[in-house]
């Protein structure tokens, strides 16, 4: 395994051209950058994830995965633990959940993380165009609070 072990692999995905699907590159942002002077942690904003994320995946400690969700109502926050699942027959391998990613990461390097979250929040919309809905901007200071609280107990 090549990639330096990390305390804390945040890895925050979306699209943001795509409305409130740019809630998780707009939090991993915010994690860069509050989190910047920790070598402790690493963010990686991504369009999606996949399986080249793996490695590093495998290195950390704890992963939080960022992202919105289409199946919860707009601004709601949800952090939740998970557990690694297998690939499904017939998903396409170059864009993984969160769950298959921690499973992938097993499977190719014997390892995974000790804990695994997921924090999403409740999309309005992911139709074409840039900004967020004002459910999800008023959503935003209270996941950045939780995300907070969440990192305090592992940087010690």
């Amino acid at each position: 395994m090549k990639s330096t072990p990390i305390r804390c692999l945040i890895l925050a995905c979306g699209n943001t051209l795509r409305g409130d699907d740019g809630v998780g590159p707009f939090l991993g942002e915010w994690a860069a950058d509050r989190f910047a002077a920790d070598s402790n942690v690493r963010v990686i904003t991504s369009h999606q994830w996949a399986p080249d994320m793996a490695e590093d995946v495998a290195a950390a400690d704890t992963v939080i995965f960022i992202d919105c969700a289409v199946d919860q109502p707009p601004g709601q926050i949800l952090l939740r633990e998970l557990s690694p699942a297998p690939i499904k027959p017939g998903l396409v391998t170059h864009h993984l959940g969160a769950p298959e990613l921690l499973h992938t990461a097993q499977n190719l390097y014997g390892r995974q993380p000790r804990r695994a979250l997921l924090l999403t929040i409740g999309a309005g919309s992911i139709e074409l165009g840039e900004g967020l809905s004002p459910s999800v901007r008023a959503a935003l200071p209270d996941a950045q609070e939780l995300l907070q609280l969440t990192m305090q107990p592992l940087l010690g």
